[in-house]
C-alpha cells in the first residue's frame, strides 16, 4: 500500500487519485487529501467536493463506489 509523502499516511484510491488529477497524472508518489489540501491551501472539503464532481463526470481516476 501507498503511503502519503507529506505525512506516512496508507493512501486510499482518493487520495491517489487525487494527487494525479491535481499534481500530475504520472506522479509515483502521493499526497493524500489532507496534504494535498494544505498544499493548495484550501480546505479538505474542497478537495472532497471536486473529487465527488469529477467522480459524477465520469473521471476514471475517481471510480464509482
Amino acid at each position: 500500500m501507498s503511503k502519503c509523502i507529506g505525512c506516512g499516511r496508507d493512501l486510499s484510491n482518493d487520495d491517489i487519485g487525487a494527487t494525479k488529477k491535481f499534481i500530475n497524472r504520472g506522479a509515483t508518489e502521493f499526497y493524500c487529501i489532507d496534504c494535498l489540501a494544505e498544499h493548495f491551501k484550501v480546505e479538505r472539503s474542497f478537495i472532497e467536493e471536486k473529487i465527488e464532481y469529477f467522480r459524477a463526470h465520469g473521471c476514471t481516476l475517481f471510480p464509482k463506489k
